[in-house]
């Protein structure tokens, strides 16, 4: 039998997963800290102007919370396939421990997309008023960098699941993108 396919998502994939699955639930990785240190040259930026997205960076003792989905055996070729794709701008596939927000129930592995410092899309760390400052002069095919903050940072509200980078840089890009 095939262990099932999870999914963990910590940015757009929060809010937007546009791919089928049949589960979803709040989650968290151990270990990780999302920060705004990606490059974004296809989604939220364009190649000679790159806007800021959230990777994840390795942190002891931290834990990032966001979305785990689980999807039906029968699409996970399809779904890791369009995942690649959307996630071709430096993010390599990892497997890691999962837990849930529900204690009952049990930890499972999950691939999860990072973007690490080797990628010629990272960034790196900034003062948060040059990221925000990046965020909001940056837009690409997939809508401009500030709607992608904003509403990142009212995807984790509703998760209930706090992230004081994400809502710093929320803060400082300020809410008029997309109306909140």
């Amino acid at each position: 039998m095939t262990r099932a396919l999870w999914i963990f998502g910590y940015g757009s994939l929060v809010w937007r997963p546009a791919f089928p699955h049949v589960e979803r639930r709040p989650g968290y990785v151990e270990g990780w800290s999302r920060r705004f240190w990606q490059g974004s040259t296809d989604h939220r930026g364009l190649p000679e102007a790159p806007g800021r997205v959230v990777t994840l960076v390795t942190e002891p003792r931290a834990r990032c919370w966001g979305v785990a989905y689980r999807v039906d055996p029968r699409d996970r070729d399809a779904v890791l396939e369009t995942l690649d794709r959307r996630e071709r701008g430096g993010f390599e596939r990892h497997e890691v421990p999962l837990g849930f927000r529900d204690p009952a129930h049990a930890p499972v592995r999950a691939l999860v997309y990072v973007a690490g410092a080797g990628n010629p899309n990272y960034l790196g760390p900034a003062p948060l008023a040059e990221i925000a400052a990046q965020v909001r002069r940056s837009a690409g095919p997939s809508g401009s960098n500030r709607e992608y903050v904003l509403r990142l940072a009212a995807a984790l509200r509703a998760l209930r699941a706090h992230d004081a980078h994400v809502f710093e840089v929320a803060d400082r890009v300020g809410p008029e993108a997309c109306g909140a």
